[in-house]
């Protein structure tokens, strides 16, 4: 009679330990799939003369920092004509490259050579932390292909390798800019002591959500696996 009521329970034990499992593989599985992808068409409309100057898709900049960054360019665009816009966004279509997306995003937004003119466009897509930047014509006169990838490959970058400091990332992009297409010297990328910086090795959210479904999946089809087993073993124990 113990012995059939202990089978009994360590059967039902077992099969909800299946399911549960699962259904955390199937959870898991979800958890992995791409989230939505952003798209040229699902940004939001913008002109030349608009007073928007951050478009944080990827909500990775603090109100302050927004704030801060889009008081300063709009003093640029007041004072000088040329017009700077930064945005951040999560994840690109499959097959798009962040370059791609800033030269689409640029022509969807100005549509003109006339409105391209005066135009900086500098994209970051915070899931690759890859940066694009896309300058109209009379800028280059002022803000040349060489210092406008300096910008987007050094001044961004470098915040970037230290732990993903966006806010100090854009503050810098935005300080330099201003500096340069105001026509004063251009003060040049951020100092990197290459003896002390060193690649961060962090892992994002994503993966770490992943990593934890991973652990819990591999626990109980482990114990799917023993307490079978160790039910086998306490029969064969007391049948003897």
């Amino acid at each position: 009679m113990l012995l059939s009521s202990l089978t009994s329970t360590l059967a039902k034990l077992l099969r909800g330990l299946l399911l549960a499992a699962v259904g955390l593989i199937f959870v898991a599985q979800v958890s992995a799939a791409p989230a939505y992808a952003t798209s040229v068409y699902s940004m939001p409309s913008l002109a030349a003369g608009d007073s928007t100057w951050v478009v944080d898709e990827a909500e990775i900049l603090s109100r302050l920092n927004e704030g801060r960054i889009s008081g300063e360019l709009e003093k640029l665009a007041q004072s000088t004509g040329n017009e700077v816009r930064f945005v951040t966004v999560h994840r690109l279509d499959y097959g798009e490259t962040i370059q791609s997306f800033a030269d689409q995003l640029f022509e969807q937004w100005f549509p003109t050579p006339e409105a391209q003119a005066n135009q900086t466009l500098l994209v970051l897509d915070n899931v690759t932390n890859n940066v694009a930047i896309r300058t109209g014509d009379r800028v280059k006169a002022t803000l040349n292909d060489e210092i406008a990838q300096s910008v987007a490959q050094e001044t961004v970058m470098v915040p970037l390798r230290q732990d993903n400091k966006y806010n100090q990332a854009f503050l810098d992009a935005s300080d330099r800019l201003v500096a340069v297409l105001s026509g004063q010297p251009d003060p040049g990328p951020p100092v990197v002591d290459n003896t002390v910086l060193v690649e961060g090795t962090f892992a994002t959210p994503e993966d770490t959500e992943k990593s934890n479904a991973t652990v819990w999946v591999v626990g109980f089809l482990v114990a799917a696996t023993v307490i079978p087993m160790a039910t086998y073993y306490l029969y064969q124990i007391l049948q003897g």
